[in-house]
């Protein structure tokens, strides 16, 4: 198992973009990607969907599949380690999907960290005819693909007859640059099953929340590893939220506004305010420092920031700039 050593990551949320179309569309997002590298961020990621979530925007909003463009990506970058945040088990085999994150290993010269989790938005896939089916379905699966791909990796031939997959005497050539195959980041914050398979299976997790809900993740990651004799050091523990930086405290607070439709925290249901306060970071750069050292405090490794803003390549440089400080 190897340790992504993730500090500070950039996800891509959005693909539709004021002023831009679809003919000058990838060459904005490598454009993002490489600013990310340039202005020090270790790791890009892009979610693993084929609908732009409800949250963040509609569903006819611009799309990409995730590990076309991060291949794509792999040949405008150097440095940067890329990978999903995190993908979906439930929509495609897991030996084909071992073998899709192994192409994007070799083609990013041994970059590639495989997000996986076990999936949630359900009009995708029923819309595209991916068999949904209960939570315990797709636990189920995730553990069977998370079996199957992890011998892929390492493995001449893999042979596997589980409840939902089978494999028999699978090949996967060239094997992934990285000695044993990409770090496994398992991403959700499920206690009982989540957790567990992070502290069995993987290399990193992700979680949700503020510093206490974190800090009582973690130990909980830290029970898992004690009972399966992992040591939990070995993981690389970080955290998904979005960055609203602003130079001043005024821009960060109208940045919230208009990411939140023109509403006011205050003005949202109660149960969507404590979603957003959990997620959020919003402010200048004193108040996001003092925000990230309390979640590296709960015991964090690295923090991945959605950037709503990301298309403003000065956005992202000064991201980079002021996160840097943070975390040096």
């Amino acid at each position: 198992m190897t340790n992504p050593n993730i500090r500070m990551g950039l996800q891509i949320p959005s693909f539709t973009y004021p002023g831009v179309g679809t003919h000058d569309l990838f060459e904005r997002i490598s454009d993002i990607a490489v600013t990310a590298e340039e202005s020090g961020f270790d790791s890009v990621f892009v979610m693993d969907h084929f609908y732009q979530l409800p949250l963040i925007g509609r569903p006819d909003e611009n799309m990409f599949e995730a590990y076309t463009l991060l291949s794509a990506l792999a040949a405008c970058t150097s440095s940067v380690r890329l990978g999903c945040m995190v993908g979906g088990m439930t929509y495609r085999n897991p030996a084909l999907l071992a073998k899709t994150v192994t192409c994007l290993d070799v083609i990013s010269r041994g970059r590639a960290i495989w997000g996986i989790g076990a999936g949630w938005f359900e009009q995708e896939h029923n819309d595209y005819g991916f068999e949904f089916g209960t939570f315990t379905d797709r636990f189920e699966k995730l553990e069977e693909g998370l079996q199957i791909a992890k011998s892929m990796f390492v493995n001449d031939t893999t042979t596997f007859n589980g409840k939902w997959f089978t494999v028999t005497n699978a090949l996967n050539v060239p094997k992934p640059v990285q000695m044993g195959g990409p770090p496994v980041l398992i991403g959700g914050s499920g206690e009982k099953k989540t957790l567990r398979m992070v502290a069995q299976y993987g290399d990193a997790c992700n979680v949700f929340g503020d510093a206490a809900g974190v800090r009582r993740l973690l130990g909980v990651l830290d029970e898992h590893c004690s009972r399966l004799g992992r040591n939990p050091k070995d993981i690389c523990r970080t955290r998904l939220g979005t960055l609203l930086l602003g130079r001043t405290m005024e821009e960060a607070q109208a940045k919230l506004t208009a990411r939140l439709g023109g509403a006011k925290v205050d003005d949202l249901p109660a149960d969507l305010q404590t979603r957003v306060k959990a997620q959020f970071i919003v402010g200048d750069p004193d108040a996001v420092g003092e925000n990230i050292r309390g979640l590296r405090d709960a015991g964090l490794d690295g923090l991945i920031f959605n950037m709503a803003d990301a298309y403003d390549l000065e956005a992202v440089a000064h991201a980079g700039q002021v996160l840097g400080r943070i975390f040096a």
